[in-house]
C-alpha cells in the first residue's frame, strides 16, 4: 500500500469544542493504517458566512495508507461520534473534519473535493496548516504561503 501525507482540518463551535477538538485529534492518532504526524497549535475564529459562537480550530497532519474516501468515511464516523448533525449549510457544529489534502492529488468526485475546495480562501485553515507545513503547496494552486494576504481580514487568534 501506498503511504500519503494527508492534512485534516478541524473546527468546533458546539458544546465543549475544546475538548472536541482534542479528542477528534485522539481519535486521528487512533486510525487504523495511519500515524499521526503532528497537530497544530488550536485557533480561535468567528464563523464565516454564519452565526453561532466562535470557532476552535487545528490542522492534523496523518501519514496513512486508507484510500482517500476511506479516510472520509473514517472522518465521518468521527464527527457522528460526537452528534454532528448537518441541518443547513455552515450549521454551527460539535465537530468538522474536512480532508484538506491527500499527498499532491487532486481528486474531484460527487463526495470528495481535494485540495478541499475553500481552503485557500480560509484564514482558519490556512494558517495552522502553515504552521504545520510552511513550505506547502497545494496541488494545482501553488504555494500556500501565497493566498495569506487574500484572508489577512479574517481574525485568527492562536490560542494553545
Amino acid at each position: 500500500m501506498t503511504t500519503r501525507i494527508a492534512y485534516i482540518g478541524i473546527g468546533a463551535n458546539l458544546g465543549d469544542a475544546r475538548a472536541n477538538v482534542a479528542d477528534a485529534i485522539a481519535r486521528l492518532a487512533a486510525l487504523p493504517a495511519s500515524t499521526l504526524l503532528a497537530a497544530s497549535s488550536l485557533y480561535r475564529t468567528a464563523p464565516i458566512d454564519a452565526g453561532g459562537d466562535d470557532y476552535l480550530n487545528a490542522v492534523a497532519k496523518i501519514d496513512t495508507t486508507l484510500a482517500p474516501h476511506d479516510l472520509l468515511q473514517a472522518l465521518h464516523d468521527i464527527e457522528q461520534a460526537h452528534g454532528r448533525e448537518r441541518p443547513y449549510r455552515n450549521a454551527p457544529r460539535t465537530l468538522d473534519l474536512d480532508l484538506l489534502l491527500y499527498g499532491d492529488e487532486i481528486i474531484a468526485s460527487a463526495t470528495l473535493q481535494v485540495p478541499h475546495p475553500r481552503l485557500h480562501e480560509r484564514a482558519f485553515v490556512l494558517v495552522p496548516l502553515l504552521e504545520l507545513a510552511p513550505d506547502l503547496d497545494l496541488p494545482g494552486l501553488g504555494p500556500a504561503h501565497q493566498f495569506l494576504g487574500a484572508v489577512a481580514d479574517q481574525a485568527v487568534t492562536r490560542i494553545a
